[in-house]
């Protein structure tokens, strides 16, 4: 089973393309938005990653996402299942690719805090990047389930690498 998009080579137009729909984000939070961060491999230089550029917007009311949902589906995006307490879903998708997804956290939720840690280690050290580089590919080429089977096999790595942070 494919995922939902096939991984590719370092694309440098990524961060542009983070920072135009950061852009249209802040706008529509306005001042319940706290902090955003480009995540996810499209945010580190090199890393072959599925071109759907990961987005991370803290906020400090857990009521925002019920409350911004329909500001962010008139953006195209739609709700995707809560990933626990504090930490909302949200993926948008353009003739029917999958191009961004956006995790909507209560400020010090722990994934978040994870999310953040594990990119600024990937952008330090080439050698963790590249080694999950070859593991998400090979995770890619083995796929059998689709996306839940992939994000499972790479759990282990990721969680290695915070839990030495």
């Amino acid at each position: 089973m494919a995922l939902t998009s096939k991984i590719t080579a370092y694309d440098p137009d990524w961060p542009r393309l983070y920072q135009s729909e950061a852009l249209r984000l802040r706008q529509a939070f306005g001042p319940t938005l706290l902090e955003i961060h480009h995540i996810g491999s499209t945010a580190v230089t090199g890393l072959a990653a599925k071109p759907e550029i990961d987005i991370l917007i803290l906020v400090d009311d857990s009521d925002v996402a019920e409350n911004m949902t329909a500001a962010l589906v008139d953006l195209g995006y739609r709700r995707g299942g809560d990933l626990s307490a504090g930490h909302s879903f949200f993926k948008r998708d353009v003739d029917g690719v999958r191009t961004h997804k956006l995790h909507l956290c209560l400020a010090g939720h722990a994934k978040a805090i994870e999310m953040l840690k594990f990119r600024d280690h990937l952008r330090e050290d080439s050698e963790a990047r590249d080694a999950y580089g070859r593991l998400k590919l090979q995770l890619e080429q083995e796929n059998t389930k689709g996306i839940s089977e992939y994000l499972q096999g790479k759990e282990p790595y990721i969680q290695r690498i915070v839990d030495g942070l």
